[in-house]
């Protein structure tokens, strides 16, 4: 990524041209992977950087914070993951009342056309912008003929006939369908973050844990995992997971993600490390105290060592 755009603000004052996409691109499925694919390809084609336009806090979360769904990638993610579409630029736009109270027309003439030069636009045929949701596909078309720059319609991404799509996603993160969720991302679903200092309870236990914050309003899952842990020499790592909120030690209402290593006592503070997570072994539920958590966290790792033989 050569350039992060904060605001109109911080357009450019002679846009020298770009092709471009606009969406949440939450988890960046297959389909987004598709698009993004798509739009470095034109670029390079027109020798035109790909821009990805995008919005912080997502709409949704603006317009209903308490109903909108949990993110299944944090903005940093998000950004790591462009980095590897050969997306050169992003734009971040402020979601704010401003923002929310534009009309379809000047979102168009103050961004795609005075702020970006877009030249060629690809947006979902569902795509809804402006005021009320006043624009369409069909408006950007009208636009793209008046103003010089094409847009094209991304076509829906199905496996075995059904849709790829974040809610999809969600929901096999949800009910534990870990393969489902990776056949729709292309990947193990994953979570990132750095290191830090914890309570030290799980050393003091026999199960020292990687106490990673996550930095996230909501969570699109919680319980207990087999995973591998990357982002340190000699990965990846075989561990078990926990996310959630550790109902029996009183952790709080903001969901932690913890991770035990297998054969590991390296000192990783500090560390910026990502968390593939393989298979769901059990809910986060609270026990009796902590020796009968203890018994439990035995019997999970090795249910996670099953897994991995």
């Amino acid at each position: 990524m050569k350039k992060i755009i904060r605001g109109f603000h911080n357009l450019p004052a002679k846009p020298t041209g770009c092709v471009a996409t606009i969406g949440n691109f939450d988890g960046i499925h297959l389909g987004h992977q598709a698009v993004l694919s798509q739009l470095a390809l034109k670029g390079d084609l027109l020798g035109l950087p790909a821009i990805v336009i995008t919005f912080e806090p997502q709409p949704n979360e603006f317009f209903a914070p308490d109903k909108a769904p949990a993110r299944l990638s944090r903005f940093r993610e998000k950004v790591e993951a462009f980095r590897s579409y050969s997306i050169q630029q992003l734009c971040v736009l402020r979601f704010n009342k401003k923002l929310a109270q534009m009309s379809a027309n000047e979102f168009i003439e103050q961004l795609l056309v005075q702020g970006l030069n877009v030249s060629y636009l690809v947006v979902g045929d569902d795509f809804k912008f402006g005021q009320n949701r006043q624009g369409d596909f069909a408006l950007l078309q009208q636009a793209g003929l008046k103003y010089g720059f094409q847009v094209v319609n991304m076509h829906t991404f199905a496996i075995e006939h059904n849709r790829v799509s974040s809610t999809r996603i969600r929901l096999a993160l949800e009910t534990g369908d870990l393969m489902l969720a990776q056949t729709l991302l292309g990947h193990p679903y994953k979570m990132s973050g750095r290191v830090a200092h914890g309570d030290k309870r799980g050393r003091t236990m026999g199960f020292p844990t990687a106490n990673i914050h996550l930095h996230r309003c909501k969570v699109p899952m919680t319980g207990v995992y087999a995973v591998h842990l990357f982002g340190i020499d000699g990965e990846p790592y075989k561990g078990v997971a926990n996310v959630g909120v550790r109902p029996t030690v009183g952790g709080g209402k903001k969901a932690l993600l913890e991770v035990h290593l297998f054969d590991f006592n390296d000192d990783i503070y500090g560390h910026y490390v990502q968390v593939h997570f393989l298979h769901k072994i059990r809910d986060e539920k609270k026990f009796d105290g902590l020796e009968a958590l203890k018994v439990q966290i035995e019997i999970d790792c090795v249910i996670a060592k099953q897994f991995f033989e």
